[in-house]
């Protein structure tokens, strides 16, 4: 008897499963494995914004505390925010920026104030379609804050 009617006659009905073991693991393994791709890409963009976030928070704090007036510091903080947000490929036009003073608003750069800056931005979910406004709801949000303390040698009197 050949070998290979001894080996599959053990095993119930001579051929019938015969390559089914392989087309069971392919399947399988494209059912776990397309979710598990998805969420390595869903996290590491997640990942890359919540860096971007921090990143252009720290970032314009430190340019708004060492401007010499208001108006300088807001456009650099301002610049500073869209440069790291387009460095990790975000628009920079989404972001939401908040500068608050401890000593109120016109006392922003005054030695010893706390200059806290506060960057939100919706960072969307990797190969969502823009079907129906779903990428909009298909963003997790995403915010950094970061303060700063103007020096004492330096600042406005």
């Amino acid at each position: 008897m050949p070998r290979s009617k001894r080996w599959s006659s053990r095993s119930g009905a001579p051929g019938s499963e015969a390559g089914s073991a392989s087309l069971e693991f392919i399947t399988a393994g494209m059912i776990l494995l397309v979710p598990l791709v998805y969420l390595v890409l869903a996290l590491s963009s997640l990942q890359g914004g919540a860096l971007a976030v921090e990143g252009a928070a720290r970032q314009a704090a430190r340019v708004y505390v060492q401007a010499p007036d208001q108006a300088t510091a807001t456009e650099r903080a301002r610049r500073a925010v869209a440069f790291a947000l387009e460095d990790y490929g975000l628009d920079a036009g989404d972001a939401e920026v908040q500068i608050e003073c401890s000593g109120g608003p016109s006392r922003c750069l005054t030695r010893q104030a706390l200059v806290t800056v506060t960057v939100r931005i919706g960072i969307a979910l990797p190969l969502v379609p823009d079907l129906l406004a779903l990428e909009q709801s298909a963003s997790v949000p995403m915010t950094a804050a970061s303060t700063q303390i103007v020096s004492r040698f330096g600042g406005l009197e």
